[in-house]
């Protein structure tokens, strides 16, 4: 089948993103033996006029169209961004007969929701290298595709929970299709680069299990270490670990770090690092493996407020990590997620100081917590009335405890 698979996103609500998802959903369609074009609106100069002649020089059996956000999730004045992809849904259908299927991280939050917003015929929520293929193959033979695992029909119940890869080895890689438009010159692109998948912390507020599950399967170190090179002879020389704890398990994280450094490649790379369990031996390795910049996502310096967002780590040791990261040479990016569950005046004015004593490079403040579905703050939403039971929460909602002054300071840019 001819599969036309388009990213919809162009917002750069951080940094300018590319479609890692979506490309190993193409690479994985053409292993099958289907004929499969990736089209990012990110990089399209005008991305109206790119659909159209996408859908007119390829002529589409199926489109596959990747939601990446919902929203951008500030409560202040949040901006819903599903209308910017019901337009390229629209368009799709103005121009072309060929079946719609959704798919993507912010998809597989709200499969069921974003489906009947959206006016697709189906979607797949969860991994999709697996999944969609199997789609193609049924659609090809004219089957009904509704029982397979994940698959989503509009005016439909699901069949039965997704599943996820156990072995992530056997999955494809992304190759060219991510970075085919994209310019190696960008100072603010870092190609994106998945070594694992999964997280089993349950903090509080955190969707990831529902999109990656909560068992954490990695890739073989050397070849992620051999993907990244890829990358470096492509001419980029940013990378972009995308992985939710770039550091565990520990003994993981230190093999790819000596596997990167192994490589001796020029490049800088970036991390998100969950602030526990994280050695001397590990920082200094990631050094010499390149790390340029490493996220802490510590959300709060109050131990009260840490223990109730599930937290596994104390101020102290968040300190002790920075600190690490610091002697190294390693930017620090730090995190306040405020006016949770159980937040005061006090323990907002505690986590400030915290932070302003870490002297970090760059410190992002978000006030006010996305509710996401199947979390444990959407219980406390629900027993707090907050949020009604038959609520989806597709349309952005938050929790901010009421009469708190919190302060806005200016995010300081990352990157090196």
């Amino acid at each position: 089948m001819r599969v036309l698979l388009i990213s919809a996103n162009t917002e750069r609500i951080n940094l300018p993103t590319l479609p890692v998802g979506l490309a190993l959903v193409a690479t994985a369609a053409r292993e099958a033996g289907h004929e499969a074009v990736l089209l990012d609106l990110m990089t399209a100069p005008d991305p109206g006029a790119a659909l159209g002649r996408a859908i007119q020089e390829h002529s589409p059996d199926v489109i596959g169209i990747s939601v990446r956000n919902v929203d951008d999730q500030c409560m202040e004045s949040p901006r819903f961004l599903l209308p910017q992809v019901s337009g390229v849904v629209a368009a799709c259908r103005a121009c072309s007969a060929a079946p719609l299927v959704l798919g993507g991280a912010g998809y597989s939050i709200f499969p069921a929701a974003a489906l009947s917003y959206l006016g697709a015929d189906l979607g797949v929520a969860g991994e999709g290298e697996v999944v969609f293929p199997q789609l193609l193959s049924l659609l090809e033979r004219r089957e009904d595709p509704g029982d397979l695992p994940g698959v989503y029909v509009r005016g439909r119940r699901a069949s039965g929970k997704r599943t996820f890869a156990p072995n992530l080895d056997i999955l494809p890689y992304p190759g060219e299709d991510l970075w085919a438009s994209a310019n190696p010159r960008d100072p603010d692109l870092w190609v994106p680069v998945q070594s694992r998948r999964g997280c089993s912390l349950d903090c509080s507020y955190c969707s990831t299990a529902g999109i990656e599950g909560r068992t954490i399967r990695a890739r073989l170190p050397s070849l992620v270490a051999a993907d990244v090179a890829r990358i470096a002879q492509a001419g980029f020389q940013r990378v972009y670990f995308v992985d939710n704890t770039f550091n565990l398990p520990p003994s993981y994280a230190l093999e790819l770090c000596r596997q990167i450094a192994a490589q001796r490649l020029e490049i800088a790379w970036r991390c998100i690092l969950y602030p526990h369990d994280v050695s001397a031996g590990l920082v200094r390795a990631m050094a010499e493996a390149g790390c340029a910049e490493a996220s802490l996502g510590f959300e709060s310096g109050s131990e009260r407020i840490l223990r109730a967002m599930n937290k596994r780590f104390l101020p102290d040791e968040v300190r002790r990590i920075s600190d690490l990261l610091a002697a190294h040479g390693i930017r620090r990016m730090g995190f306040l997620l405020l006016g949770g569950p159980g937040e005061t005046q006090a323990s907002v004015d505690e986590s400030l100081a915290f932070a302003d004593s870490l002297h970090l490079d760059g410190l992002k403040v978000t006030v006010g917590i996305r509710i996401y579905p199947d979390t444990a703050l959407a219980e406390t939403a629900l027993r707090e009335g907050l949020i009604a039971p038959d609520d989806d929460l597709l349309f952005p909602r938050f929790y901010r405890t009421p009469g708190l002054e919190i302060p806005h300071p200016q995010p300081t840019p990352g990157g090196p």
